[in-house]
């Protein structure tokens, strides 16, 4: 490799207040492009794996419906909050190690109801998990401030 071959610079995390809980900073999941319409985020495998030493089947769709949720709060926020209320996974293949990009792309974004479609994949871009979260549309609760803190 040559010293003047360009090189890759990583995408700088957002800091995004409806993605800031302890959990999901535990799950060492950082968004990297945000809008209601397209969300890309990752996480790593390890340590969110299963005895298998495999990427946790819980862990993808704790990835998938923070993007999701996410997307309908970018949606709907300041005039409303989003909470999930369905979500589906099909577990394609397993990831042992690496990191994995989650990639969630808006199928609705209604005024009652936000649904979004993510693709998980591995570092060599095959599909790990697709799945699907429908979020429900709530007026914002008294003194509910992002990041979930009531004041």
């Amino acid at each position: 490799m040559s010293d003047d071959a360009p090189t890759r610079t990583p995408a700088r995390p957002l800091d995004l207040p409806f993605a800031m809980s302890d959990f999901i900073l535990r799950m060492g999941i950082e968004f990297v492009e945000a809008s209601p319409e397209r969300l890309v985020a990752t996480m790593p495998v390890e340590p969110n794996t299963q005895v298998m030493g495999l990427l946790h089947g819980g862990a993808s769709c704790v990835l998938a419906e923070t993007m999701g949720s996410v997307g309908a709060m970018l949606h709907v926020w300041p005039d409303a909050v989003a909470v999930g209320t369905d979500i589906n996974a099909t577990h394609h293949r397993s990831a042992r190690s690496g990191i994995v990009t989650g990639t969630a792309t808006a199928l609705s974004l209604g005024r009652s109801l936000c649904s979004h479609e993510i693709v998980i994949t591995d570092e060599e871009g095959r599909r790990v998990c697709t799945a699907r979260i429908t979020n429900l549309v709530r007026p914002v609760p008294p003194g509910w401030e992002p990041g979930g803190k009531a004041s």
